[in-house]
């Protein structure tokens, strides 16, 4: 994982120094404290009229190739909700309405340390599926006939909706 090394207050070198009980990173030069946080991001169930899982397959890191729940990061201007249904629509072209929070799971990552996945269920309000740059492959899928899925917290998200949690890794 990189590190921080600049402050992003006055672009002085970052230090590392004992704050309270951690270790922080502090500017050597206007002593600000950068405070390292989890990503916020989202994971949405979407179910059909059978029952079935909306899954993606992604076409990018991590996981490429693999399968997960549409859903990704919030962006600093809008709420977790907002960005769960904004990803389920880039990703997949629905529009949707949530219906439920399923739950929230800190989940670690390689790359930021620490993602907190925020899990909706969500009610599909038109069925335009079109995959986006990031997803090469959209498709409902069973409960018995789960693939593999990317992602502790979005299996624990299906498991929690349909009552079985699918193999995966990471």
């Amino acid at each position: 994982m990189r590190r921080k090394t600049f402050c992003p207050y006055c672009g002085a070198k970052l230090t590392s120094k004992v704050v309270g009980d951690r270790g922080r990173l502090v500017c050597s030069s206007c002593g600000q404290i950068v405070y390292e946080n989890p990503i916020p991001a989202t994971g949405v169930v979407v179910l059909d009229d059978m029952n079935r899982i909306l899954l993606v397959k992604r076409g990018v890191e991590p996981c490429k190739g693999g399968w997960s729940l549409p859903g990704g990061f919030a962006e600093i201007d809008e709420t977790i909700e907002e960005a769960a249904l904004r990803e389920l629509t880039e990703e997949t072209g629905i529009i949707g309405e949530i219906v439920r929070l399923i739950g929230v799971y800190s989940q670690p990552s390689p790359q930021y340390k620490n993602v907190l996945l925020v899990g909706y269920l969500v009610k599909a309000l038109s069925s335009n599926l079109r995959p986006s740059d990031d997803v090469v492959e959209i498709r409902f899928f069973d409960k018995g006939s789960l693939p593999e899925v990317c992602f502790e917290g979005h299996r624990r998200f299906i498991e929690a909706t349909l009552g079985v949690k699918p193999s995966g890794k990471y």
